[in-house]
C-alpha cells in the first residue's frame, strides 16, 4: 500500500487519514515515518521491549507496541498547546532497541550506548518501555549529554528509591536510587508525582527525603489542584536541563488498569495531561514513558492515555526545540 503522508514546513508527518484509514498500514507512533525514510529527525521515539526487572506482574515487554496501536487516532494538531509538533520538528519512530531479556546488567549497558548513539545527532529522545529499570541507562545518557546531573519529575504511584529486591541493586524499583548515588540526577531538582500507597516502612520515606526528592502525593494534585502543583514543580526545575519519567501507573486503575503494581487512589489522566502541559518552556532533554502492561488492559484504556502522554511530551519538546532554533 503507498503512503500517503501529510507534509508541512519539510517535515514528514504521519499517514492522511484523509485517504488512509487509520487502522490501516504499519503501527508506528501515530502513524509517523520510519528513520529510515527521512534524511535528519529531531525527536527520535524508541521502544524497550523490556520488563525483566519487575517485582511483580509481568507483561511491559509488550508495552512500546500496545501504546504504538493505541496512537492510530493522535492527530497532528495539539489545541491544548496550540502547536503542530509533526510539523514543527520531525519526529520519527526509530523502532524497538533490542536488549538482552536475561541479563539485566547487559541490558543497562545497551540501553545507555543505543540512547548515546541515537542522541549523538542533537535529536532528542522519547521512550516508550518497558519496566522502569530503563530510566536509569536513559538518565546516564541524559546526563551525559547535558553535561551535567540532570533535574527529573517523577510521575509514579511508588517512590522507586528502594535498594534492592532479593540482593538485586537494578530492578524497576531501584533505579533512583541508582542515579542519585551516580551523582548523576540534580538533587536540588528532583521530585515525585501522584505517589500513594502503603510503603515498606517510614524509613522508605527518609531515605527519599535525604536522597533530596520532593514529594507531591496524588492527594495533593486533589486537594491543592494542577495549577499550584504546576507552579511548585517550575519552580523547583527552573531553567536546569530537565528530564521526565513516566510510570503510567501514577493513573489511578480506573484510567490505566494494564500495568504491573496498581495502586487505588491515583490521578486521573487530565489532570496527568494537565500537569505536563504546565511544564511548557522547560528544557526537556528526554523522556520515558513505561510499565504499560497490556495483558491487563481493557479497550485500550491504559494504551491511549500513554500514547496521550507521549504526544504531549512530544508536543513540549518539538515547542521548545523549535523556539530555541534547535531543529536541523
Amino acid at each position: 500500500m503507498k503512503e500517503v503522508r501529510i507534509e508541512e514546513n519539510g517535515n514528514l508527518g504521519p499517514i492522511n487519514a484523509a485517504m488512509i484509514p487509520r487502522y490501516a498500514g504499519a503501527g508506528t507512533y501515530a502513524r509517523l515515518p520510519r528513520l529510515d525514510q527521512v534524511q535528519n529527525a529531531d525527536i527520535k521515539i524508541i521502544g524497550v521491549p523490556f520488563d525483566t526487572g519487575v517485582s511483580y506482574r509481568p507483561g511491559a515487554r509488550f508495552g512500546a507496541n500496545h501504546v504504538r496501536e493505541s496512537s492510530r487516532l493522535i492527530r497532528p494538531y495539539n489545541p491544548a498547546t496550540d502547536t503542530s509538533p509533526f510539523a514543527q520538528s520531525q519526529v520519527v519512530d526509530a523502532g524497538d532497541l533490542a536488549v538482552n531479556p536475561f541479563n539485566i546488567n547487559e541490558a543497562i549497558e545497551t540501553i545507555q550506548d543505543e540512547a548515546l548513539e541515537l542522541t549523538a545527532d542533537g535529536s532528542s529522545l522519547v521512550t516508550i518501555g518497558g519496566d522502569h529499570t530503563i530510566a536509569l541507562p536513559l538518565l546516564r545518557a541524559a546526563s551525559q549529554r547535558a553535561g551535567a546531573p540532570v533535574a527529573m519529575l517523577h510521575f509514579d504511584a511508588h517512590l522507586d528509591t528502594w535498594d534492592t529486591y532479593f540482593g538485586a541493586e537494578y530492578t524497576h524499583g531501584t533505579p533512583f536510587r541508582r542515579a542519585v548515588e551516580e551523582g548523576i540526577l540534580d538533587t536540588e531538582a528532583i521530585c515525585h508525582v501522584g505517589t500513594r500507597g502503603p510503603l515498606y516502612g517510614k524509613k522508605d520515606l527518609e531515605d527519599d527525603k535525604r536522597f533530596g526528592f520532593g514529594i507531591v502525593t496524588s492527594s495533593d494534585v486533589y486537594y491543592q489542584g494542577v495549577r499550584e502543583i504546576v507552579d511548585k514543580l517550575r519552580d523547583r526545575i527552573g531553567n536546569r536541563p530537565l528530564y521526565i519519567s513516566v510510570d503510567i501507573d501514577v493513573l489511578d486503575p480506573a484510567h490505566a488498569p494494564g500495568t504491573g503494581t496498581p495502586e487505588a487512589g491515583g490521578i486521573t489522566s487530565r489532570e496527568l495531561l494537565e500537569i505536563l502541559r504546565g511544564l511548557r518552556g522547560l528544557n526537556i532533554v528526554g523522556a520515558d514513558i513505561v510499565e504499560v502492561a497490556p495483558a491487563y488492559d481493557h479497550a485500550e484504556l491504559t494504551g491511549v492515555a500513554a500514547s496521550h502522554v507521549t504526544y504531549d511530551l512530544i508536543s513540549l519538546i518539538s515547542d521548545f526545540r523549535a523556539n530555541q532554533g534547535l531543529n536541523k
